[in-house]
């Protein structure tokens, strides 16, 4: 078995599972060529306002790449092409899609499983979590996109200590080092997410993409920005009914009832 993606929706909530459990959800050339689809698919449903990202089970959250296919897949040089294009293509999925996104991580988080939680908005991890980059265990080049993602994340001087080191580190660390947002027990990491999924999702989903679009501009280069098209949608969340209710429920003191137009 080579592992597959799987796709599942709850209510406001879509969910994207890794789900290879004999290999600690190693990720498969097809799971890779896969995933800026079900991104897709899921960030063009208007229902949904957050996107869940996790492995099946609960030992690992993505252990990296699936090693056993790189010698047929990443030795010769048009196939490392293509490999390396699949790879990037998901994690580009996921760190520009407007739709917010949480990497719900448990347990092993390495190599191009910390890519997928590093390409989301969010991250909430379980105590047992373990993180890691080993590719100068590896010997692989890592992509200055990949770089320029963790760099945004950590900072230069903790993502030079990650790649150079190639360590793991634990749950403690990784939130220490703003890896990530949030760290709670394994049995409060189902809840805390729930939690966080729908806190967004009750949020104006107009001004969250927005401001996530807003947030992936910040982190281009200026010749790289579409600031044209960010301001847009910016005016949008001010023509929108949703900013019409969001302001008479604050005067009615009630909840709002947002529709996303």
């Amino acid at each position: 078995m080579a592992g597959e993606l799987i796709v599942k929706r709850d209510g406001a909530v879509g969910t994207i599972v890794f789900d290879n459990v004999d290999k600690h959800n190693a990720v498969s050339y097809d799971m890779w060529r896969a995933l800026p689809d079900a991104v897709r698919t899921l960030d063009g449903d208007p229902e949904i306002r957050v996107i869940v990202v996790t492995g099946a089970g609960e030992k690992a959250f993505v252990s990296g790449a699936d090693i056993a296919e790189f010698r047929a897949q990443r030795n010769a040089e048009s196939a490392r092409r293509d490999y390396n294009a699949a790879v990037e293509a998901g994690y580009l999925a996921l760190s520009s899609t407007d739709t917010p996104t949480i990497a719900r991580i448990r347990g092993v988080c390495y190599g191009g499983g910390m890519g997928l939680a590093i390409a989301c908005d969010m991250r909430i991890a379980a105590e047992d979590s373990r993180f890691s980059l080993p590719a100068a265990r590896l010997g692989l080049g890592y992509s200055f996109a990949g770089i320029k993602r963790l760099v945004a994340v950590v900072g230069p001087a903790n993502a030079a200590e990650i790649i150079a080191t190639a360590r793991t580190y634990n749950a403690a660390e990784a939130l220490e080092i703003r890896l990530v947002n949030r760290v709670v027990p394994p049995a409060l990491l189902d809840s805390t997410v729930a939690d966080h999924a729908a806190a967004i999702a009750a949020n104006a989903p107009l001004t969250v993409r927005a401001a996530m679009r807003a947030i992936d501009e910040s982190l281009k280069s200026p010749g790289e920005r579409d600031l044209v098209a960010l301001e847009a949608l910016i005016e949008a969340c001010f023509a929108s009914d949703d900013y019409r209710e969001g302001r008479e429920a604050f005067m009615q003191k009630r909840p709002p009832k947002f529709r996303g137009r």
